[in-house]
């Protein structure tokens, strides 16, 4: 069968490289086209675009390449005209996917959608889109699978999360070897993960960095977004005990003995890599004053999500301080705090129903082609 997916960020090129090898596993003549990364055109298949070539966030950013935009769109549509697949299978990017979705529907071609848009957090009017232009939703959260069938009448396959799969699958880090490669000392590791845009990572290594001093006997080290050059994490490492390590980030949580962790999918990552962790935000007042009103969920980490209780810390906004960090992460390094944590992150990761995500949701997109 043809399979036309379109991934259009980093995480979806991880997952969907995963889901590639997993159709390929289940349907011997599966014939691949894509958008996505380097991960996904390592398995196999057609590239169509990268997914470098689609990273527009912020709304002065969209607007300014908005025919770029628009011309993506308008090639997609044609690029799938000309292959005519079985199926498109859209991964996350909501904001492109459910406009080439809509198309596809009125061209009566089949639309699965893997990894569903996070709905339940903000924009709940899109689930009239959602059950217009979608045959079959995958989710990878399980409070995911009520919030659509119960709440909106939507039938939706719960798979699991496939982060477990990408951490299981991995090859393990040698730690002698990564600590010699990096120029890192012996000392236990205290990793920094503070985001992926500029305005974001500066934001959030002012106050992450407050808290070095207070710890000499750990080394702290910053993973490095693979979208940034060195040259901008430069202006944070005038610190002796700071290191940093570009694109690097499981190899870096799997010998890390604590975190400071950005709100966003790294924490659920730290989480499943059984990482003590604070969760850490803070935005603009205007940007956080306007998130507070359009969402209204009880925590703002995945971990907590999922658990529905507060198994992490969130340090938001103002209290996101020296103060508050260094007493969080105090109790971090604390072994009996650690392993009431390391408890929950078990009972995480079960609820996230294991391994095996990708080769579920390959066997429910070629069961319904049948």
């Amino acid at each position: 069968m043809k399979y036309y997916i379109i991934a259009g960020e980093a995480s979806g090129d991880l997952h969907g490289s995963n889901l590639m090898k997993a159709l390929y596993q289940e349907d011997a003549e599966a014939e691949i086209r894509f958008w996505g990364g380097d991960l996904m055109q390592s398995v196999g298949g057609t590239l169509v675009k990268h997914y470098r070539d689609l990273a527009f966030m912020g709304f002065a950013e969209v607007v300014m390449n908005l025919k770029t935009i628009l011309n993506n769109i308008k090639f997609c549509k044609s690029d799938i005209e000309k292959f005519q697949p079985d199926v498109i299978i859209f991964i996350d990017y909501p904001g492109f996917n459910m406009r080439i979705a809509k198309w596809a529907k009125q061209k009566g071609i089949k639309t699965h959608y893997y990894i569903a848009p996070q709905i339940w957090a903000w924009k709940e009017n899109r689930i009239k889109a959602v059950k217009r232009d979608f045959d079959k939703l995958f989710v990878i959260l399980p409070f995911e699978k009520d919030f659509f069938e119960k709440k909106h009448h939507f039938p939706v396959d719960f798979v699991g999360h496939p982060l477990i799969d990408a951490i299981h699958n991995r090859k393990p880090t040698d730690e002698s070897v990564f600590r010699k490669e990096n120029q890192l000392d012996d000392r236990p590791i205290i990793a920094l993960l503070p985001g992926s845009r500029k305005q974001e990572i500066a934001k959030m290594l002012s106050v992450m960095l407050s808290v070095v001093a207070d710890f000499p006997a750990y080394q702290f080290v910053i993973a490095g977004a693979p979208s940034q050059e060195y040259s901008f994490y430069e202006q944070f490492l005038s610190h002796q005990n700071v290191k940093f390590i570009s694109n690097k980030t499981y190899d870096l949580l799997s010998i890390a003995k604590a975190a400071l962790v950005t709100s966003g999918t790294a924490t659920l990552e730290t989480a499943l890599f059984k990482v003590p962790e604070v969760v850490c935000y803070k935005g603009s007042w205007i940007s956080y004053q306007i998130a507070k009103r359009i969402i209204t969920l009880k925590y703002i980490s995945l971990v907590n999500l999922i658990m529905d209780e507060a198994v992490v810390t969130e340090l938001i906004q103002d209290e996101f301080n020296t103060a508050n960090l260094k007493k969080e992460l105090e109790k971090l390094l604390d072994e009996n705090h650690k392993k009431a944590l390391l408890a929950k992150y078990d009972l995480l990761e079960t609820k996230l129903g294991g391994i095996g995500a990708s080769t579920k949701t390959a066997k429910f997109i070629i069961n319904d082609l049948k």
